[in-house]
């Protein structure tokens, strides 16, 4: 096999339906709860669950959601997803002197582990750097795009080499661009506000039982307040998007906005770090549900602040970490 360029980089992110209609978001939910990675219910008792209620009853709803988010380049997941592919590429090829192949996969979903496998494997590469689109480290993220990787090369008979970037969550240019957006935000509003930090809740369970991502998150946010100076009354650290009725990690982000509405505060602004991507639980879920509990509650000015994206400070990010980990190939 020709091996015209050093490596491949395989970037992951978790995935999305491929319309806002309840059919495709069926499909998608069905793959996407059914992982044990995400949801670790005895395999009978679950299907039972998942198959007799959730996929029943949350398509409708969950499709309007994501109708309400949809663009003409359709799922801004995945719009985001391929213009960071995109200029990812652009970059390593400037700076390395030659086409570097970057393929996009889901973990769950279009394009999959095998498709962008397939793509990276025509490319000639023997190398791949597999980059999770997830600063912070859990099993039900970061641990699940290495079993969807491991389940897509059983069936191969030559493996690739492969490396993976388990988490990036202080990483210093990862928190730059963070900050950066915060200034960004507050220089074109002309006033700062008190600064919350929305991080993507996972079960409390699975932190005590050892996933790392609550100190990742609680690290990525001390970082990003000290590079802008806050004190600690500025800014706050809360957990969206919790399912079903388990204590998931606390504090709660609608929770908390709803009390803060209550005591009328007057200017929220509101960041989720864990996204490299706007999508549903940004565009949504913050920028919409979470704002109208705010502001029925009582609150006054509620801003979202965007996600990374393709920013070229967060591009910068992601060039550094691929020269980081593909050192000696």
């Amino acid at each position: 096999m020709s091996n015209s360029a050093p490596f491949g980089v395989l970037m992951v992110n978790l995935g999305t339906p491929e319309a806002p209609t309840p059919e495709a978001v069926r499909k998608y939910l069905g793959e996407f709860l059914w992982d044990p990675r995400v949801i670790d219910v005895s395999r009978p008792v679950w299907w039972a669950i998942l198959n007799g209620f959730i996929l029943r009853t949350r398509p409708r709803k969950v499709a309007e959601a994501y109708a309400s988010i949809w663009t003409d380049e359709g799922s801004p997941l995945m719009s985001y997803s391929r213009k960071q592919q995109r200029a990812l590429a652009a970059r390593l090829e400037a700076s390395m002197g030659q086409p570097i192949p970057v393929e996009l996969a889901m973990t769950y979903g279009s394009p999959s582990m095998e498709e962008a496998g397939l793509k990276l494997r025509k490319s000639g590469v023997g190398r791949i750097l597999v980059l999770p689109m997830y600063p912070q480290f859990s099993r039900s993220t970061t641990a699940a795009v290495f079993d969807r990787l491991a389940d897509a090369l059983k069936p191969c008979p030559h493996l690739p080499e492969l490396r993976m970037i388990r988490d990036f969550h202080d990483h210093p240019l990862y928190i730059k661009a963070l900050a950066n957006t915060v200034r960004e935000h507050w220089q074109a509003l002309g006033k700062q506000g008190h600064l919350m930090l929305s991080y993507h809740g996972i079960p409390k369970r699975y932190a005590t039982q050892g996933d790392p991502y609550p100190t990742h998150c609680e690290r990525t946010s001390e970082l990003v307040a000290e590079e802008l100076g806050l004190s600690s009354t500025q800014w706050s650290h809360t957990y969206q998007s919790r399912f079903g009725r388990e204590e998931w990690l606390k504090p709660y982000t609608d929770v908390t906005l709803k009390a803060w509405g209550k005591e009328g505060r007057e200017h929220v602004d509101v960041m989720c770090p864990a996204f490299s991507a706007d999508c549903l639980e940004t565009l949504e879920e913050i920028s919409e549900e979470n704002r109208e509990y705010f502001k029925e509650s009582g609150g006054g000015e509620y801003h979202y602040i965007p996600a990374l994206n393709d920013r070229d400070d967060h591009i910068d990010l992601l060039e550094s970490l691929v020269n980081q980990h593909t050192q000696g190939w």
